[in-house]
């Protein structure tokens, strides 16, 4: 019964990543630096960095390339509460991320999804104010850590 299962699951999976929307910013600086800047502005707006995964550095671990790839894990209990009290299961989603990688032409990237796919995945109100929040959030500080200054 569970290998008649997966291969449903799985296409379920890919379906709903895919229909998903990204957002995606060019970075002049590196991917390490990308998600640095992008750390300092989550931290300099009191939010919470939960965790930074090196995609790359997991690829070497097992004697495989990568080109710089990279996510930043980060919240604000402020805004993902009221989500996940209106539907748990936004608490799959939550807290935000953000990619940082490099193209096979080295232009690094800043990818992450679209808050209102929040609304659509599960059932949150289109109009809630923490998606408009979160949605601002996410474009002000990903623009921050991508600013030539």
């Amino acid at each position: 019964m569970f290998r008649s299962f997966l291969p449903a699951l799985l296409t379920a999976m890919i379906a709903t990543s895919a229909q998903a929307d990204m957002i995606s910013k060019t970075s002049p600086h590196s991917v390490d630096a990308t998600l640095d800047r992008l750390e300092d502005a989550v931290n300099g707006a009191g939010a919470t960095v939960f965790a930074r995964v090196d995609h790359a550095a997991g690829a070497t671990n097992v004697d495989m390339d990568l080109r710089p790839t990279a996510l930043l894990i980060f919240g604000n209990p402020m805004l993902g509460t009221p989500a996940m009290q209106d539907a748990q299961t936004a608490g799959l989603d939550l807290p935000l991320r953000v990619l940082a990688y490099a193209d096979s032409e080295g232009v690094v990237h800043l990818v992450y999804h679209d808050p209102a796919d929040l609304a659509e995945g599960h059932g949150l109100p289109a109009e809630a104010p923490y998606l408009t929040k979160m949605t601002g959030a996410l474009d002000k500080l990903t623009s921050k850590a991508i600013a030539e200054d």
